[in-house]
């Protein structure tokens, strides 16, 4: 598994560089598509994205946090655990969630990524507090876990579980997945599925 450079913090939301894994599968996301950076933080992925042209919509409960945010995305307040889903019906051409976990949501955010649109999520797994911080069970994925959670209503295109010793020492899961446009009817023999360039 790729490390994420990243992943060493000094504080809830201290600038990163972007998540590694995340850069990795921007190139799936249709230009110019609307992207959801949920639980945003300091908005690491917004202003990386944004820069590429993409149109943001970043969601963190921390105002302070998002306020610089607010020239570059559309930003909504929001205590993901505490209410209700603030996003409604809305669909994105992307959903990005990076550390962040909390099982409710789930099938909102798999719900929320639109046709063509691809999921890029990563955050911490079980085995991690023997590491580390996030070390609370019922904020880390069970093995399998985000796969489980996607795989009934997208196609994953990359999926991993596992350890990473660098930067810092993490049990992570991570998955890439896209909800396919419906097939075309099909013109004779020889139809293919998707390609997507990894």
């Amino acid at each position: 598994m790729t490390p994420d450079p990243a992943a060493a913090t000094s504080g809830p939301h201290t600038l990163l560089a972007p998540s590694a894994w995340v850069m990795r599968f921007v190139p799936l996301i249709e230009p110019g598509a609307r992207v959801l950076d949920l639980a945003c933080g300091g908005g690491r992925h917004v202003r990386a994205l944004a820069a590429r042209g993409f149109a943001m919509h970043a969601v963190d409960r921390d105002a302070q946090a998002v306020e610089p945010l607010r020239a570059m995305a559309q930003v909504t307040l929001a205590d993901l655990e505490a209410g209700a889903w603030p996003l409604g019906e809305n669909r994105f051409g992307a959903v990005i969630v990076t550390n962040y976990l909390w099982r409710p949501l789930l099938p909102h955010i798999v719900q929320t990524v639109a046709e063509g649109g691809v999921l890029i999520y990563e955050t911490f797994a079980l085995g991690n507090g023997s590491v580390g911080k996030p070390s609370n069970p019922d904020f880390l994925l069970r093995p399998g876990e985000l796969l489980d959670a996607a795989r009934p209503h997208l196609r994953v295109v990359a999926y991993e579980d596992g350890f990473v010793a660098a930067p810092k020492p993490a049990f992570v899961q991570r998955i890439c997945a896209v909800r396919e446009h419906p097939p075309a009817p099909a013109v004779g023999a020889g139809s293919h599925p998707a390609k997507y360039n990894l």
